[in-house]
Parts: structure tokens; C-alpha cells; sequence
């Protein structure tokens, strides 16, 4: 893999995170008045932005070395 791609899918992983959390953000507000009905989705963002951030950093790890 060569440095330009790396960088671009460093980018496609910030800028996925940065989608989940305004989802995030949107679930809860929908959670605090109410509206939402699937719970769940929640812990699936929290949890695919967890996964996004660790593979983010491990890329940047193999970046840095």
C-alpha cells in the first residue's frame, strides 16, 4: 500500500467518524424527546465509531513507523 493511499483512507475513516458522530448526535436528541424507537442504534454507532478509530490508529501507527 502506497503513502497517497494510505492517506486517502485516513481521510475516508476521519471523515466516516465524523458522520457517526453527527448520527450519534441526532440519536440521542431523538432518544431524549422520544422519537426514537430503536434503541439499539445507539450502541451500534458508539460502537462502529469505536471500530473506525481503532483502525485509524493502527493505520497511523504503520504510517509513523
Amino acid at each position: 500500500m502506497s503513502a497517497t493511499s494510505k492517506k486517502i483512507s485516513l481521510k475516508n475513516l476521519r471523515s466516516d467518524v465524523d458522520s457517526l458522530k453527527k448520527t450519534l448526535l441526532n440519536l440521542n436528541f431523538q432518544k431524549s424527546t422520544g422519537q426514537l424507537e430503536n434503541t439499539s442504534a445507539i450502541k451500534k454507532a458508539r460502537r462502529k465509531i469505536a471500530s473506525l478509530k481503532t483502525s485509524f490508529n493502527q493505520q497511523r501507527g504503520k504510517q509513523d513507523a
